[in-house]
Formats: C-alpha cells, sequence, structure tokens
C-alpha cells in the first residue's frame, strides 16, 4: 500500500478487466471512481459464433488475427459452453497467430500459447504493414473482429492480396447500460473536481461524446476534458480523444497496457 496519488480523484472505466487497473491506482492511495463508460456483453446470437468455432475446429485456417484480449475471451467462453473448448484451444495451436497488441498476445499467453506476429505498431494499418511483404495468395485467415469497427481496410487488404478471409464478432459493447451514471462523472469533471480521467479503449471515449451529444451537453462535455488531466493507454485511444476534443496529458511510452499505465500516471502526478 502506498500513499503516493493520496487525496487524487480518478475516472475509471467499468469493466470486469478494469477494475484491476481501478485496484491498483487504490493501492497506491488514489480515490477511483468507477464510470460504466462500455459494458461488455456476449453477442446477442451466439449461433453464428459458435458456427464459426467449429468451422475454425473442422479445418484450422491457416492464420488467426486476433485485434483484441476480450474477443479471444469471449471466443473461448462461447466454446467452453457448447462443450468445445478443448477442440478449439487444440486448434488454435496449429494456426499462425497474429495479434494486435498486448492484450490478445497477453491472453493467449495465459492459455499456453504465443503469438507468431505481433506487428508494430500495435494497430490495424500494423498489421497490414506486417503482412504486406508476404504471399497471403490463397490462405484462409479466421478474423475476429470486434464492435463498432468492421476493419474494412484489414478485410479488403486481405481479399486484395488473394487471401480468404472467416470474420467473428464474438462480443457486443451494451452502449446504453447506466447512462445517468456517465453523466453525473461528466458533470463531476465539468466541475473541476476529478483529478484524472484514464481511458483505454475507444469505445469509452465515443461513449462519453455520444451520451454529451444525445443529451444536449456539448458545453459540459468540453469543459469536463478541458478541466480533467487525462491519461490514454495509446495512440490510438489519444487520437480519439483529441478527436473528442481533449488533450492526452499521460500515456505509457512504449508499451500499452495496465502496468506501464499506472507507472507513466505516478510519474505524472506525483
Amino acid at each position: 500500500m502506498s500513499d503516493e496519488l493520496a487525496g487524487l480523484r480518478v475516472v475509471v472505466p467499468e469493466t470486469r478487466e478494469l477494475e484491476v487497473l481501478a485496484r491498483m491506482l487504490e493501492r497506491q492511495g488514489a480515490t477511483a471512481l468507477r464510470c460504466p463508460l462500455v459494458a461488455i456483453i456476449d453477442a446477442a446470437d451466439p449461433a453464428p459464433v459458435e458456427a464459426w468455432l467449429r468451422r475454425f475446429i473442422a479445418t484450422p485456417p491457416d492464420d488467426l488475427i486476433l485485434l483484441t484480449g476480450e474477443g479471444l475471451t469471449r471466443l473461448l467462453g462461447v466454446a467452453a459452453r457448447a462443450g468445445i473448448e478443448a477442440e478449439f484451444r487444440a486448434a488454435l495451436a496449429q494456426a499462425r497467430r497474429i495479434c494486435r497488441g498486448p492484450k490478445p498476445s497477453g491472453r493467449l499467453r495465459s492459455i499456453g500459447l504465443t503469438p507468431d506476429l505481433a506487428p508494430e505498431p500495435p494497430t490495424t494499418a500494423g498489421i497490414i504493414a506486417g503482412l504486406q511483404a508476404q504471399d497471403m495468395a490463397g490462405r484462409r485467415v479466421a478474423v475476429q473482429l470486434y464492435p463498432d469497427n468492421p476493419n474494412a481496410p484489414l478485410l479488403d487488404f486481405l481479399a486484395a492480396a488473394g487471401a480468404v478471409a472467416d470474420p467473428v464478432l464474438p462480443y457486443a459493447y451494451a452502449s446504453g447500460a447506466e447512462d445517468a451514471r456517465v453523466l453525473e462523472t461528466l458533470e463531476t469533471m465539468a466541475a473541476g473536481q476529478v483529478d484524472l480521467v484514464v481511458f483505454t479503449s475507444t469505445p469509452q471515449v465515443r461513449r462519453l461524446v455520444a451520451l454529451a451529444e444525445g443529451s444536449g451537453r456539448q458545453a459540459m462535455l468540453a469543459e469536463a476534458l478541458a478541466r480533467t488531466r487525462i491519461a490514454a493507454v495509446g495512440p490510438v485511444v489519444a487520437a480519439a480523444v483529441e478527436a473528442a476534443g481533449g488533450r492526452v496529458a499521460v500515456m505509457p511510452e512504449d508499451s500499452f497496457h495496465m502496468k506501464p499505465m499506472v507507472t507513466a500516471i505516478l510519474a505524472a502526478l506525483r
């Protein structure tokens, strides 16, 4: 236990995974204000996801592109409920595993596998650049997508390169959940009562903007972003913050996940 952040009020998006971040900050003495900026739920219809898993098992693809750690978690969950998790894990071991960033890589390692490719930067453009020099013609590529982003650039690249893509969307964002709490947090930020807000994904920023615009609180959003120091987990999230009118003051230098995020916050707020 430390008191390096004692007295500081930090808004942390509220999800199962981000509870870890909230507790890390609380151990440093901060008061973590949990805000449900994004709620992640399983896909409304699991049938297409299960069908994709069964195709994956029956004929493992040449490549699997994992864009998020949450995506692999949800795929494993659907596989477990369908009674085919062991078969899915065995098929995973046969495919070349391509990860966008540390979260899918870390999730793979948690089940005893490693990424075969983890292109830099950890973005869709980075994955495309990493595959451009390779012969993709005829390769079957499973692609894990995530909500609000059909990722046309990646799928178009694969098609142009002669690959056959099989995309799956294993989860959704419950963006209507807890709107009142989010707007209350926005009001607190605008009043200058929050020292830091931490953004770890672009949907969090989009949800905040959408709620502000939908409730006629654009001026409050501008005030909240101007009066609150902002931390972003990486450059993609930072770009979303800037597009919303904010300015990122805290960001890890080269490793975009939780521990470096806390380290960067400590360095900035000491």
